[in-house]
């Protein structure tokens, strides 16, 4: 399947390069372009991409304004973000994954890593690596507001046993290979926790869980 790309970013020529790069890719496709957050927004509504490439700091309404309208909209729940910038800084990645995004990547990424990163957030994966989660979940996220995300500590009573174990083993930074491998089942049955839970929390993807996990207090960071 065909994997649909909105790319908003307020640079003409970044975008030109990025969609050239794109459709040069068999299961990849432009479907438009935005050059603020406002733009970005109505796109989405009107094209409802896989995925958004999102630069956080664009005129009238930055990335994070953006990403936040695109990912609270109930219409658009298929739609991932991307965070792509040149301001990699850890409060940004931050306030990005509170907003909703379910990556981040630099703009000096390498072209075959950019495009790995669109199909693993396209499939409903986090783009976040395990050093990534331990030491920014753990310093930003958990000590976001508890009503971050309405309603989670409740919701968290509706897990099974099995599925809060993996949801909790997600948080550490772990890959559905390395779970499968702890708890000896298959990846497989990995996968299908992790989706159960997400259906259940009422959240967009594995990103979210892991925020939600440290934000409940089901992993605390580490020395806590």
């Amino acid at each position: 399947m065909t994997i649909r790309i909105l790319l908003a970013d307020d640079q003409k020529l970044l975008r030109a390069t990025f969609r050239m790069l794109i459709e040069a890719t068999p299961d990849m496709e432009v479907v438009g372009e935005a050059a603020d957050g406002d733009e970005a927004v109505v796109l989405t509504k009107t094209h409802k991409p896989t995925v958004v490439l999102m630069d956080i700091r664009m005129p009238r309404v930055n990335g994070l304004a953006a990403t936040t309208a695109i990912c609270a909209d109930p219409s658009l729940s298929d739609t991932r973000v991307l965070i792509l910038t040149t301001f990699e800084t850890n409060e940004y990645v931050a306030q990005a994954l509170r907003a909703g995004a379910s990556g981040f990547l630099g703009k000096d990424v390498s072209a075959d890593a950019l495009l790995d990163g669109i199909r693993t957030v396209a499939a409903g994966d986090a783009l976040l690596s395990p050093t990534a989660t331990r030491a920014l979940i753990s310093r930003f996220l958990a000590t976001a507001p508890r009503d971050a995300l309405p309603g989670a500590i409740e919701e968290l009573k509706v897990l099974t046993a099995r599925e809060r174990e993996v949801m909790s083993l997600a948080a550490e930074g772990r890959s559905n290979a390395e779970i499968a491998q702890f708890l000896v089942v298959s990846p497989l049955t990995v996968r299908t926790h992790i989706q159960r839970a997400m259906t259940k929390l009422h959240v967009r993807d594995r990103t979210q869980l892991v925020v939600i996990a440290y934000q409940t207090g089901l992993v605390r960071p580490q020395g806590t």
